[in-house]
């Protein structure tokens, strides 16, 4: 550890943090966090081991540095700019779900979302990292059941919508759909499975949902 702050408070890195950050954020999207050894790492960053130790600390910190990067990247922000940006809680909904049909199949970057898939298969040592990516997805969840709350105070949604349950849904949602992208699905394919989702929104008034 007193070697690791000595290196941060030295000469800084002879690198673009940037660039390297970049390439580590495809490795562990394409692979996941265990998956992804140190050794490939700097091999795709281009950096030598002791270079990423002194700038990040270790592979953990680091995979919380790529993680903090990609929630302000456009892949990885959508569901925060459809709330910002969108008037009505069913048209955010719509557009969250058209805009992951879109982000998850891009073929521009590796497929689905890295924060649901680079979870999988996190072994036990690494337990504070699943703990991490948990806590997210379950603040994304949160988010969906406070705006859906919202929603039904202001009769958007009937009287008998279940926001938790809602939010729950429209999570699994995403979770399948990132998982289908990484199967192989189109954005034709995933924005059809987007549109069946949206068929279950509970309409006012209705007793019913949405056709």
């Amino acid at each position: 550890m007193t070697t690791t702050a000595g290196a941060r408070r030295g000469r800084p890195p002879a690198f673009d943090r940037a660039a390297v950050l970049t390439a580590a954020t495809r490795l562990f999207w394409e692979r996941g966090y265990q998956a992804t050894s140190v050794g490939e790492l700097t091999g795709a960053m281009g950096i030598k081991p002791g270079s990423l130790y002194a700038a990040f600390g270790d592979k953990e910190s680091l995979f919380r540095e790529v993680v903090r990067a990609y929630q302000q990247s456009p892949a990885g922000e959508f569901v925060g700019v459809a709330f910002a940006e969108e008037s009505t809680t069913r048209a955010a909904f719509v557009r969250i779900l058209r805009e992951a049909a879109r982000v998850y199949s891009d073929p521009a970057h590796p497929a689905g979302c890295l924060v649901i898939s680079a979870a999988a298969n996190v072994a036990a040592q690494d337990d504070e990292v699943a703990v991490f990516l948990r806590d997210l997805r379950a603040a994304n969840l949160a988010a969906f059941e406070e705006r859906l709350a919202t929603a039904k105070r202001l009769g958007e949604l009937p009287a008998d919508a279940d926001p938790a349950a809602l939010a729950r849904y429209f999570g699994a949602v995403l979770q399948g759909m990132s998982q289908r992208s990484r199967d192989g699905a189109d954005t034709a394919e995933l924005t059809a499975t987007a549109e069946l989702a949206m068929a279950a929104w509970p309409v006012a008034g209705t007793g019913g949902t949405a056709s």
